[in-house]
C-alpha cells in the first residue's frame, strides 16, 4: 500500500514537469523617452574679472585688489545682492620670456580675479555688463540664461516623457500583435538645460544720441529630462 502511494506522488510530480518547463517569461519592451519644455528665462550669469601684470606679485596683485574692489562696488551699486556676488577664480602666475636655446627669463606677475554675477533682471544684463568695463573689468564671459525655480518646467517635461512613453508602447505592442497589460518600472535620468535659443531683440538707447547698452538676446530656455520604463504586454 505505502509503495502504491509513493508510485502515486512520484507520477504526479513527473506529470507536472512539462507545464513548468514551459512557463515563459511574459514579454517586455524597454523605453528611454525625452520630454522637453521651452520658456523665458528669469535669470542670467554673467563673470567678469580683473587681469593686472606688474614686475612683482605684491604689485600684480595690490593692482588687481583696487581694481577689483571697484568693479564689486559698482556692480553691488546697480542692485545686485551680495548673495548673487561670488568669487570664481582668483590667481597669481609669473610671467616669463622664452627664447630660442635660452633659458626661460621671469618678466613679472599676472593677477587674476574673476567673479560670476546672477542677474535676476535680465533687461539689466547689458547695463551690468557696461559697468563691469567702465570700472576696470577686462574680462566678461557669458552670458549663461536659466530659470531660477525650474520644478514646475521639469514637471511638465516629465509629464510629457510619461505620455510619450505609454504612446510609444502601444505602438510597439500593436506592432507585435500584442498588447500592454502594465507598466512595470519607471526611472528618471537627469534633467539638462541645453541652452538659450536666441530671439531677436532690439536695444534702445534712453535718449537720442546716447549709446545703447550692450545688447543680451534671452531667447528662451529649453528644459529636457530622460524617463525610462518598461512595460509588460501580452
Amino acid at each position: 500500500m505505502k509503495t502504491r502511494h509513493l508510485a502515486a506522488i512520484f507520477a504526479a510530480a513527473v506529470a507536472s514537469l512539462p507545464a513548468q518547463a514551459q512557463t515563459v517569461a511574459a514579454p517586455t519592451v524597454t523605453l528611454s523617452v525625452e520630454g522637453r519644455v521651452s520658456q523665458a528665462p528669469d535669470i542670467v550669469d554673467i563673470s567678469g574679472g580683473v587681469v593686472t601684470s606688474a614686475p612683482t606679485a605684491a604689485a600684480a596683485l595690490a593692482d588687481n585688489a583696487t581694481r577689483m574692489t571697484a568693479v564689486v562696488a559698482a556692480v553691488r551699486k546697480a542692485g545686485i545682492a551680495d548673495r548673487d556676488i561670488q568669487t570664481s577664480g582668483l590667481s597669481l602666475q609669473p610671467q616669463y620670456k622664452y627664447g630660442d636655446n635660452q633659458p626661460p627669463v621671469l618678466t613679472g606677475y599676472q593677477a587674476n580675479n574673476t567673479i560670476s554675477i546672477r542677474v535676476r533682471k535680465i533687461d539689466d544684463a547689458g547695463k551690468l555688463i557696461d559697468t563691469l568695463v567702465a570700472q576696470g573689468a577686462n574680462q566678461i564671459s557669458g552670458p549663461t540664461f536659466g530659470i531660477d525655480k525650474a520644478d514646475a518646467a521639469l514637471d511638465s517635461a516629465r509629464a510629457q516623457a510619461v505620455a510619450t512613453g505609454r504612446t510609444r508602447a502601444d505602438l510597439y505592442a500593436k506592432a507585435a500583435g500584442l498588447r500592454v497589460r502594465r507598466l512595470v518600472s519607471i526611472s528618471e535620468g537627469g534633467a539638462v538645460e541645453p541652452g538659450p535659443r536666441p530671439m531677436v531683440m532690439m536695444a534702445r538707447a534712453d535718449k537720442i544720441g546716447a549709446a545703447p547698452p550692450t545688447p543680451v538676446a534671452p531667447g528662451e530656455v529649453e528644459l529636457s529630462i530622460t524617463v525610462q520604463m518598461v512595460y509588460e504586454l501580452e
